[in-house]
């Protein structure tokens, strides 16, 4: 008697996780990517060190998801961080906890964890099918574009896309699928992405490449503290990622959008105030600065960068310009920069396990469903939990 059947149509975190899912069911899956190769936008996010998922506790790891918590909270409940490290450890590979409460494998590398995981998977008779792009329905069946030409697979017992969003077309996820589904698809917008500034020629000459730390950066209600790195062209980093989709959402709408910087976020600005009215005697303001408040290099260079001559009239003025001194945007980075999108698969085309309402047996996980979250493991974790929760769905269809 033959196994039922079930293809993957994606060979990131999302779909590896929904193909394993399926697999212990009891389930043969075929799994397709448009790569040669399983996982590279995975490598490429482990690259400088695999953030895998976060360590703080759930309530305020669920509070990351913003709006699509209540879609998002069953599945990272049932695959959340305690069980991705218990899962890595399976593949061998122990975890940390950094400082930051950030979770890596203790050797950094995801390509230590995807080559395990690859085996394991093939070992449970996974069938991989590489250069394979999905470009639509067939009937009951799939159209894929391949090096040889078009070919048709399926019909399937159930089908699971995780398709990815559209950042990082170089690595597979480019979002050239959403036409192809039939559904409503929220159009994709960077997230986790830098921005554009117009720096002068000095500032840029003299601080692109430099990182900004401490800094609390502000828009609207919301405070990040951390650090971003000056670019030739604006910024990036830690502190902006988490503003970014509200930001790059402003500014599509046509909004001026400002950051607002506080330089010195361990210090009140009376104080700061009380220091710079120290006698500075004949030292440069520069010089003030460094000695009073140990403010110098590019956090100095930003305040003579944004302050006007009556931001720096006198203490009180400077003070209150190093607490929050404003960082004018003129764009969001191009798309294809982006960390991750916003945008995808509207929540509301899909039933509550994930399947999509229009088409009966076919499941989507991952980072193709409009959901956002900041980068600090977050992103990861919810692709797994995604997949996990599409795979568990699909097979119970599957088997009843």
């Amino acid at each position: 008697m033959s196994l039922p059947q079930a293809i993957v149509i994606g060979g990131g975190p999302a779909g590896l996780m929904a193909a394993e899912s399926l697999l212990d069911a009891g389930i043969a899956v075929t799994l397709y990517d448009a790569m040669p190769s399983l996982g590279r936008k995975f490598l490429m996010a482990g690259k400088s060190g695999l953030n895998l998922t976060h360590a703080e506790p759930a309530e305020a790891l669920l509070a990351r998801y913003g709006a699509a918590r209540p879609r998002l909270e069953a599945a990272i409940r049932a695959f959340d961080s305690a069980a991705i490290r218990d899962f890595a450890l399976g593949l061998g590979i122990e975890t940390f906890v950094g400082s930051s409460g950030r979770v890596f494998p203790t050797g950094f590398k995801a390509a230590p964890l995807l080559r395990a995981w690859l085996h394991r998977l093939r070992g449970k008779g996974l069938r991989i099918m590489v250069r394979h792009r999905f470009t639509g329905f067939d009937g009951d069946g799939l159209r894929f574009e391949t090096p040889a030409g078009p070919v048709t697979a399926g019909p399937a017992d159930a089908l699971v896309l995780a398709l990815g969003g559209a950042s990082w077309p170089a690595l597979g996820s480019d979002g050239a699928w959403a036409p192809a589904l039939g559904v409503a698809v929220t159009p994709f917008g960077p997230a986790n992405c830098g921005f554009d500034v117009a720096w002068s020629p000095v500032f840029r000459a003299g601080f692109a490449g430099q990182p900004v730390k401490p800094v609390a950066v502000t828009l609207g209600t919301r405070r990040q503290r951390g650090e971003f790195v000056v670019t030739e062209t604006g910024i990036e980093g830690g502190a902006i990622y988490p503003l970014a989709a509200d930001a790059a959402a402003r500014l599509a709408a046509g909004e001026t959008v400002d950051f607002i910087l506080d330089l010195l976020p361990g210090q009140d600005e009376t104080a700061v105030a009380a220091a710079l009215a120290k006698p500075q005697g004949r030292q440069s303001l520069s010089n003030h600065l460094r000695r009073q408040l140990g403010l110098e290099g590019v956090r100095a260079g930003l305040l003579r960068e944004g302050a006007t001559a009556a931001d720096l009239a006198g203490p009180a003025a400077i003070a209150r310009r190093l607490k929050a001194l404003p960082l004018r945007l003129q764009a969001a980075r191009p798309l294809a920069e982006a960390i991750s999108t916003t945008g995808g698969v509207a929540l509301e085309a899909l039933d509550g396990d994930w399947m999509l309402k229009a088409r009966p047996g076919v499941f989507c996980a991952g980072e193709m469903i409009d959901w956002d979250a900041p980068t600090g493991g977050y992103l990861l974790t919810a692709c797994l939990a995604l997949g996990r929760a599409a795979g568990t769905a699909a097979a119970r269809r599957i088997t009843g």
